[in-house]
């Protein structure tokens, strides 16, 4: 039985490129696998979805999802993962900046071992102003984040589909997939890949892209190092404060005791409110403790596991 390779497209007024897309992907397939294509409609104001419609109408593995309105590449992500039936998973931007002539390298690396392939689109063809914050941006990811990729913005993409059920996609955490399933132990390596001007359109990104970018990046590290342990981060925080108010009181009590005044002294009420927040950063610790325990009981799944026997 031939395994299944699956084909994730997000779509936002592409309607020029994908009668075209989707021929290069039908013509770039590997004999030896079957094919199913997801068109995600973001909410498209052009004839995007009757486009697509008249695709599925010649071809049964061609199908479609549409938004009510453009919520996001995040969440068309999200949604296509949770519908797909592939052994692979590809992604790839509707714009034909993509090359689906690259299909057959990402299938390869994929039966190398790997579990997740990222595109580097190490010629960039798009102008000066989004390659300039795009390099800063991945430098910046990559440092957060321990994981050595030179193009996190890159939608071009492969992955197991283990890969796709163990990581969940919201916000703007599609640029952090790759950190998201290294944090659950995915190998993950990456290819270059051929990158093409846009040929029709316009881009749908702007500047505050990148300031989203930075915030979430902010978040990913975060979560990657403390979401089941808040206790390591909001703990030693409030052993710090908490030890440096008890410092401060311990010093006014001995000058208490030496005879001196300390009730009109700004450092005692410094003293006072460090060790209350130590007090109250242990109790978040604690209270995240408790929620994240809960959350695992609900939520436990073995994604984390390599091989059962």
């Amino acid at each position: 039985m031939k395994k299944i390779v699956s084909f994730v497209v997000p779509v936002y007024n592409e309607e020029e490129s994908l009668e075209l897309l989707y021929s290069g992907i039908v013509k770039n397939i590997p004999m030896d696998y079957d094919k199913e294509i997801w068109f995600v409609n973001d909410g498209s104001s052009d004839k995007s979805e009757v486009v697509i419609k008249s695709i599925i109408l010649r071809d049964k593995d061609v199908h479609l999802i549409s938004f009510r309105k453009n919520f996001g590449k995040a969440l068309a992500l999200e949604t296509a993962f949770r519908n797909v039936n592939g052994d692979i998973i590809i992604t790839m931007d509707a714009d034909l900046q993509d090359d689906p002539v690259e299909i057959p390298n990402f299938i390869n690396k994929i039966n190398e071992g790997y579990d997740l392939v990222s595109g580097w689109k190490k010629e960039r063809q798009d102008p000066l102003e989004k390659r300039i914050p795009s390099k800063f941006f991945n430098k910046v990811t990559s440092k957060l984040s321990g994981v050595k990729l030179h193009d996190f913005n890159c939608g071009y993409k492969a992955y197991r589909k283990e890969v796709v059920d163990a990581i969940d996609v919201y916000g703007e955490l599609h640029r952090y997939i790759p950190v998201l399933a290294y944090r659950k132990g995915f190998q993950i390596t990456e290819i270059v890949v051929h990158h093409h001007k846009r040929q029709f359109g316009k881009s749908k990104y702007g500047f505050e892209r990148y300031l989203r970018g930075l915030f979430d990046s902010l978040s990913v590290a975060f979560l990657g190092r403390y979401y089941d342990r808040p206790m390591h981060l909001f703990g030693k925080g409030g052993l710090i404060c908490g030890l440096a108010g008890f410092v401060i009181c311990m010093y006014l009590l001995g000058l208490k005791f030496m005879g001196q005044a300390i009730g009109g002294r700004p450092l005692l009420i410094l003293g006072v409110l460090l060790i209350i927040l130590g007090v109250q950063m242990f109790s978040i610790g604690f209270i995240g403790d408790m929620l994240v325990d809960a959350t695992f009981r609900k939520r436990y799944n073995e994604s984390h596991v390599k091989e059962k026997i």
